[in-house]
């Protein structure tokens, strides 16, 4: 490493600065082109050539030809490597024939239209698609969003009309599917269908799109009966992933081809591996702080913009970016106080007016600087940025290529800094880039068969048309158990020829894509009236309950009253030095024992829990230091999660053998759990505050001393099983991570939790190596050696 020969001297502390551990130099990579494909019409050929587009890549001609040619396809390649002209060649190309076709023979019916539905999972993204399709000017082409800011007015003109039509799984949900009819012709003719960023789609919200799909080709087989093509090709646009095939064939439930070779090219991209600074606050228990990840990434991002660098910050939570903004404008104030207003915050929950403006001034270039979420990480095109941050590990590998991707689109060599927050996981990447750059990007984890996600789409699937016997395989083995008791509970009614949706209420309605129970909550701002923003409402608990800190545009409020009836949060300006986070009590209960592996004395086990969680208390901590203020109780129901885990069982023995004494069990049970808890996203593509985790010295189900990692969401997410199945790589690096840790007795960055309901006590991070090395001692590899016993409940399964 030689950062004297870097970019790194651009962050603005010098050359070789202390918190520098790591350099790593993403080399510059050349362009191959291909010959535009014999098929696509001239005027394509033209129109792109307008644009400067002579020649395309070779990656982008290999997938427009699969597509082409009826192969549902995915290119899943890097950050501006041009996968929007891959799937637009073969849709553009057919529309533009159909047109010329109706054009050529006016009053004649054509039975071979073409249409192209376009999904993306941000309306932002779906803006910047229009703008680049209608840039090309072809008169053929009638391109228009559907979405939620839609006009009403303009909604029906859309539908009969345009033959390009970008929406969100959304509205493909609550506006296209349940209304089908009045879309009767736009199937007739649907060609294609465009997924962007498909690799976003993970988790539960991955499993709600995966049905989504199979319902969007259970209607397209509905209206394509007797046309010329049997249903539309599906064409997915990814970031690097592993198996890209496997992930998208699994999202749509059909064969995929995948094109991963990146032939576009790209600048040199100097990536910093930067860790905070201790500072002399002490934490819980004593324990050394560090500067947090959100003050060192506003002081990064205020060197940069000083410098007139353009520069993203990306982080994954709301209040995150927010602070970092507000941050950045007081440090900038100081410099010069023209450069503040250059500075904004972007993240969802914004209205879209906001998002627009913040968009158009970053391309225009009116913007030295943002922070964001994962919203500006997906595929708009913002070229000409110099610098990118990421404060805090953002989940997964293929995040951080799609961010740090974002610098070095003109072709300029770029720097890049990922910064480290107080995290066991960030505390291990940081000190070993190979675990980033040496190994496979992950596999994208979703669950489709997740009963509490598959349940209420086949019953939205039945009030789109009945279900058919035939079509039950579309949606899985476990479909008709399922749909047995939809009917058992009054949802569905059996017939000879299906099921019927014959409730009251809206079939639709039962499914929240985004989110999990109880929808969205309102902020509402206590002395104007005015709409803030919404929240999903099993957040609600966690960042509104009464005392919270809430950010919105850089201005702070505080919470007055979370009214979980009305749906609405009341919030008064403020201006704290301080940020607040929730403690939660948790129990845990054995429902279902699924997959069970023995290590020698260990036993480790996948299946159903039951998860009682109460938000107790909160904290008020500095803004700077992490210092804990103050703690206040609260008064807040229990909520019970049914949902799926991964649990280790290990016997007495075994530890005493080892040289632990009894009274060490819960501090090492404690601590190897909230590290192997901030570990997990290592193996899976999650992130900390998808999972959740339970230990104790003995268990009312086990008897022995157990650690449980489960999933955040009802039915699962996918990521307690991928942790199943990685096991012993998921351990061996949570045991690496304690042991590499400077810290005497425990500290953030390797057993202390943000979220811990026990104010990290009892923590013993000695004991948790050891008990690390018994759970290892006996590890296998392959979860080949796993068995799936007979169902033996100890509990009672949750309903729909």
């Amino acid at each position: 490493m030689n950062p004297h020969d870097s970019l790194i001297s651009l962050l603005g502390r010098g050359p070789d600065p202390e918190q520098l551990r790591h350099v790593h130099t993403i080399p510059a990579r050349q362009a191959v082109h291909s010959p535009w494909p014999d098929w696509v019409h001239p005027d394509l050929v033209a129109a792109y050539g307008s644009l400067g587009i002579h020649e395309p890549f070779r990656h982008q001609v290999d997938a427009a030809d699969l597509a082409h040619r009826g192969i549902h396809t995915v290119v899943a390649t890097g950050t501006a490597s041009g996968k929007s002209l891959a799937y637009q060649l073969p849709a553009l190309d057919a529309i533009h024939r159909s047109e010329l076709r109706v054009l050529a023979e006016p009053g004649k019916i054509h039975d071979d239209g073409a249409v192209t539905l376009y999904l993306s999972p941000t309306k932002a993204l779906a803006a910047d698609q229009l703008n680049a399709i209608r840039a090309l000017q072809l008169p053929t082409v009638r391109a228009e969003t559907y979405d939620g800011d839609t006009d009403p007015a303009a909604r029906r003109w859309i539908r009969d009309h345009a033959n390009f039509i970008l929406a969100n799984p959304d509205m493909l949900h609550f506006g296209i599917l349940p209304n089908h009819a009045w879309w009767a012709s736009f199937f007739r003719r649907l060609r294609y269908v465009i997924v962007d960023e498909a690799h976003s789609y993970r988790g539960v919200f991955g499993s709600h799109v995966a049905n989504l799909m199979r319902r969007l080709r259970r209607i397209c087989a509905y209206y394509g009966a007797g046309r010329t093509f049997p249903e539309p090709v599906f064409i997915a646009a990814s970031a690097t992933a592993s198996e890209p095939d496997v992930s998208f064939s699994r999202l749509i439930g059909a064969p995929v081809t995948a094109v991963s070779h990146d032939c576009s090219p790209h600048g040199s991209t100097t990536v910093a591996f930067w860790e905070p600074a201790l500072t002399e606050a002490r934490g819980e228990n004593g324990a050394p702080q560090r500067r947090t990840a959100v003050a060192e990434t506003a002081d990064l991002l205020a060197n940069l913009v000083s410098a007139r660098i353009r520069t993203i910050a990306f982080i994954k939570s709301r209040r995150g970016a927010e602070t970092i903004s507000s941050i950045t404008k007081r440090l900038l104030d100081e410099v010069d106080p023209s450069l503040p207003q250059r500075v904004a915050a972007y993240r969802s929950g914004y209205l879209p007016e906001e998002r627009r403006q913040v968009e158009r001034s970053l391309r225009a270039g009116e913007l030295l600087g943002v922070s964001s979420t994962s919203a500006l990480e997906l595929g708009i095109d913002i070229s000409g940025l110099d610098a990118v941050l990421v404060a805090g590990w953002p989940g997964t590998r293929a995040s951080l290529f799609q961010q740090i991707g974002r610098a070095g689109r003109a072709g300029q060599d770029a720097v890049a800094a990922f910064v480290a927050s107080d995290d066991p996981l960030d505390t291990y990447l940081v000190n070993h880039p190979e675990a980033i750059f040496d190994v496979s990007v992950e596999a994208t984890v979703f669950d489709p068969a997740n009963p509490y996600v598959l349940g209420p789409h086949l019953c939205a699937a039945a009030a789109e048309l009945p279900l058919g016997p035939a079509e039950l395989d579309l949606f899985g083995s476990t479909a008709e158990s399922l749909l047995d008791r939809l009917v058992a509970q009054g949802y569905l009614r059996r017939r000879p020829a299906g099921w019927f949706w014959t409730h009251s209420q809206s079939a639709a309605g039962m499914v929240n894509l985004r989110a999990d129970g109880g929808g969205p909550v309102s902020i509402v701002d206590a002395e104007t009236g005015s709409l803030l923003g919404t929240m999903d409402s099993p957040q609600t608990h966690y960042q509104a309950h009464t005392g919270a800190v809430y950010v919105h545009q850089g201005d702070t409020y505080v919470v007055e009253d979370l009214n979980e009836d009305d749906h609405c949060v009341m919030v008064r300006r403020a201006n704290p030095d301080y940020y607040t986070t929730a403690r939660d009590v948790t129990q845990i209960e054995v429902l279902e024992t699924q997959r069970t592996m023995q290590w020698g004395g260990v036993t480790v086990h996948f299946g159903d829990v039951k998860v009682t969680t109460q938000v107790v208390s909160f904290q008020r901590k500095a803004l700077i230091s992490n210092e804990v203020l103050g703690e206040e109780p609260l008064d807040l129901g229990a909520r019970d999660l049914f949902t799926k885990a991964v649990w280790f069982v290990v016997d007495n023995r075994s530890l005493t053998g080892a040289g632990l004494i009894e009274a060490q069990f819960p501090g090492a049970l404690h601590a190897a759990e909230h590290a192997a808890i901030g570990l997990l996203p290592l193996v899976a593509s999650s992130d900390r505050w998808d999972i959740g985790g339970v230990s104790t010295a003995l268990h009312a189900d086990t008897g022995v001393p157990t650690i449980f990692v489960y999933d955040g969401h009802p039915g699962g997410a996918g990521f307690a099983e991928r942790g199943f199945d990685k096991a012993k790589v998921w351990l061996a690096a949570t045991r690496d991570a304690i042991k590499a840790c400077e810290c005497d007795s425990g500290c953030p960055s390797c057993v202390q939790s943000p979220k811990c309901g026990n104010k990290n006590n009892p923590l013993d991070k000695a004991a948790a190596v050891t008990l690390l090395d018994v759970l290892l001692r006996h590890a296998t590899d392959s979860p080949a050696a796993a068995t799936a016993p007979a169902p033996t409940p100890t509990g009672s399964s949750a309903g729909l």
